[in-house]
Formats: structure tokens, sequence, C-alpha cells
């Protein structure tokens, strides 16, 4: 998970805080001086974290706290507050433009994923927008750069303008957007050049294309892994463009997440998308409120609920529930099952969305084994058509034809086989239970 050094000391110092009846002002000071290192340790920018714990600390000795009737979890509710303002209080959605083509500039240094950001940034306007965006090859000094994006055109299925590399990206962009309005794109992304550091000749560059494509947004793609850098190269790329949002890229990998808190409240540019893999569709907006939740522990129900609309079909969901209450649950149903929840992101990832998933027992810092989950896939792959609607017919002779064509070992079979009888059970139980608590509990074969 992003920022998961800063979410552990935040959570641990706000759980000494939560459940006290009565706060004093030596107890804000401590949990001050706690916060206080877990940003710094973050690599957030140092004037930042100094503002933010002025700010939290004015708050939580006032009277809105002291007074309250739990003192504890109004401290932290004003930790939340301020965090979610310093990452910019509320979504920034993309300004479109009254009249299509939306253009949208995107810059960056060399490295920082500006290409591949272009073209997830598109996919995700074509999908949850319903718009057709147009990818514009910009970057005429790394042809690689033009390869890549017509490569990801091809992958997208989605329309590449490009002129080579011995036309002005200036001239590039002017009948970029030409060729948009004939053919009536929504939207115009021009992944401009890069350089592997800030110059005069690339500002001026597109501080041209600029000027010529009067762009709706300009959006500035970093790496979040670069740390404080990132900060110093939205400032230097924000003084020259007058930048409009920052895309931060490899918010999913080992980052401190320093850059995004920070570069908001440095460069008051709002951060307007993530990204969070490697997959073309591993991009989101940015929704600081969420981000502070899930930071804090308290989890991002909102946004596991999107992923699951986007990717669970609505009357197979109805389908399945029904199979569920007759008991009547297949292997099939369960490979099917197991699939769409993948397609919605790595599983731990979507464990830190549930509140208070971090507390429950066997849940906190959890890491799912997807070749675990590889495992159970090809298990259920390599029985019949009748094993899977029947496992009861699997006896010894076939579990070990299994377990061979599926590369596993027989006792991977057997407790597959035994964990999927244990969760039919459950299921009937639940079904038939209108009251009282739920009794045991089951583990998936993939935790």
């Amino acid at each position: 998970m992003a920022f998961e050094g800063l979410a552990d000391r935040l959570q641990q110092t706000i759980t000494k805080i939560r459940g006290k009846g009565k706060v004093s002002e030596a107890d804000v000071k401590e949990m001050m001086r706690e916060v206080r290192l877990a940003l710094l340790e973050a690599d957030v920018n140092f004037k930042v974290v100094k503002d933010f714990v002025k700010r939290v600390s004015e708050r939580a000795v006032g009277q809105e706290v002291m007074q309250s009737l739990t003192p504890g979890q109004q401290v932290i509710k004003v930790v939340k507050e301020e965090l979610t303002a310093l990452m910019g209080g509320e979504q920034s959605k993309i300004a479109v433009a009254k009249k299509p083509p939306t253009v949208i500039m995107m810059v960056g240094l060399q490295g920082a994923g500006k290409t591949t950001t272009t073209g997830k940034l598109a996919n995700l306007l074509r999908k949850k927008q319903n718009r057709k965006p147009l990818l514009v090859a910009a970057d005429i000094y790394r042809p690689a750069a033009i390869k890549q994006l017509e490569t990801l055109g091809k992958q997208l299925n989605m329309d590449v303008f490009s002129l080579g590399d011995q036309i002005s990206p200036v001239e590039i962009a002017k009948q970029a957007i030409a060729h948009a309005k004939q053919e009536h794109h929504d939207y115009v992304l021009i992944d401009t050049a890069g350089r592997l550091h800030v110059d005069e000749n690339l500002m001026d560059e597109l501080t041209q294309v600029k000027e010529l494509a009067n762009p709706d947004e300009i959006f500035l793609v970093v790496d979040a892994m670069t740390g404080q850098d990132a900060v110093n190269v939205a400032q230097s790329f924000n003084e020259r463009l007058g930048l409009t949002g920052v895309v931060l890229t490899k918010l999913d990998g080992d980052t401190r997440g320093g850059a995004a808190l920070s570069i908001r409240a440095v460069t008051e540019t709002p951060i307007k998308y993530v990204g969070l893999g490697e997959k073309l569709d591993a991009i989101e907006a940015f929704h600081p409120e969420r981000m502070a939740s899930r930071i804090l522990g308290m989890g991002d129900v909102l946004t596991l609920i999107e992923k699951a609309q986007a990717n669970v079909d609505e009357d197979k969901a109805k389908e399945l529930e029904q199979k569920m209450r007759t008991a009547s649950f297949t292997f099939d149903d369960f490979l099917e099952q197991l699939g769409q929840v993948r397609s919605m992101g790595p599983l731990d990832e979507l464990l830190g969305m549930i509140p208070g998933a971090g507390k429950m027992k066997g849940l906190k810092n959890v890491q799912v084994d997807e070749k675990q989950i590889g495992h159970v896939e090809a298990i259920i792959k390599s029985m019949t058509k009748e094993e899977k609607q029947h496992p009861e017919v699997i006896n010894a002779g076939r579990r070990k034809r299994i377990a061979k064509g599926s590369g596993t070992s027989v006792p991977e079979v057997n407790r597959l086989l035994k964990q999927f009888e244990d969760m039919k059970k459950m299921m009937k139980q639940m079904t038939s239970m209108s009251k009282g608590k739920r009794k045991g509990g089951m583990k998936f074969p993939f935790m």
C-alpha cells in the first residue's frame, strides 16, 4: 500500500489517544511529536510538516475538542481533516472545454512514466466517461517514445496522431488538434518531450506548445518514489508553465509518500490522478479524503465500491447470490468470482480499503500470496466438468490426477476441497439464520 510506513506510524499514534475519556495538552503534545516524526520519515517537506503540526495542535487543544464527550476521537477527527486539507481538500476534476476537444498537455522528466501515463489516462477517460481520446506523439527527441505511444494505441485500440520525429512539436500539436476536431475526438492528450533534468531548452519548447495549443489542462507526471526531488521538479514546471494538475506515478511501490503530501502544499497544484501499477488500467482519480482515511486505517469504502461496480457483473452477482442461498455454488462459480475480484486490483490493497481490517485478527499486515491464488486456479482448471459441479466424486485417484495436471501436490488439492466444503456449509448457515451471530470463520485458500 502507498504510505505504508507513514500509515503504520500514524495508526500506532492515534490508537494511544483514541479511547481516552480526557485528553490533556501534554497528551496532544506527545501525539504531535510522534506525528511530526512520522511525516518527516515519510520524506514530507519540513515546512509542510511544521505548518501541519501547528494547525492540528491549535485545533486539538481548542474548545471543540477539550469540551467534547469523546476528546480522543475528536483529536483523530482533526488529524484526518487537516491531512485531507493538506492533500487538497476535495477531488479536483478535469476542466472540460465548452467546445470539444478538451486539450491536455502531459509534461514531465524522462523516467517518470509520462508516455505510459498518457495512455492510461486516455484509457480511463474512455472507460469512465465513454469519451473518444486522441493520443498525440509530440516527443520528437526520443523516437522510442513515439513507438511506445503507437504501441499503446494498438493495445488500447485507440487513435494515435504522429508525424514522426522531423516535424516540430508545435506543428504536431497544431495539426493534431485540427485532426481531432475533424474526427470528433473529445480529448487530445499531447505527450511532450522530457529530459533527464529541467533545462531552459525544454521549458522554451513546452512554453511554445502551450501558447499554440492553449491547453485546458497541463498535467505534470511525477515519480512519487523520487521524494523531495518530485517537489522541486513540480515547482520548476509550475513556475514556467502554470500547471493545473499533477499525476503521481508508482504510488503503489516502496514509496514513503512524502511527495504526495508535499506537492499540493508547496505548489498549490492539485494532485488529479495516481498511478498504482504497471497495467493500463492501474490509474485512478485522487481523492484526498479517501487517501487520508486509508493512511489513518479508516478504510476506503467508496473506492472499493467503485472498483466492484466497474469489475463485477451485476446480473452474475444476483445469480451467484441465488446459488449461495440454495447451496448450489460450484467450483466454476468460485473460479469466476476469483477472476472478478482479482481484476479489481491486488487483494492486500483491497483489504486495506475495508475499515478496521488492519485491526482484525489475522488481517493486520496480511500479504496475499498471488502465487497461491494461481495454484488454486490451476487446481480448479485441472478438474473435469463433473468434478467442478460435484466435488464429492473426487476420490484419491482423481486427486492425484488433478495435482499432477495443475503442477501442485495432493495435500494442496485436499486442502482446497476441504475449504470449499467449509465455505458451502457456511453459506448454508448464513442464509438459514435470520438472527444471531455467525459462529466460527473461514480462511480462504489464498490467505
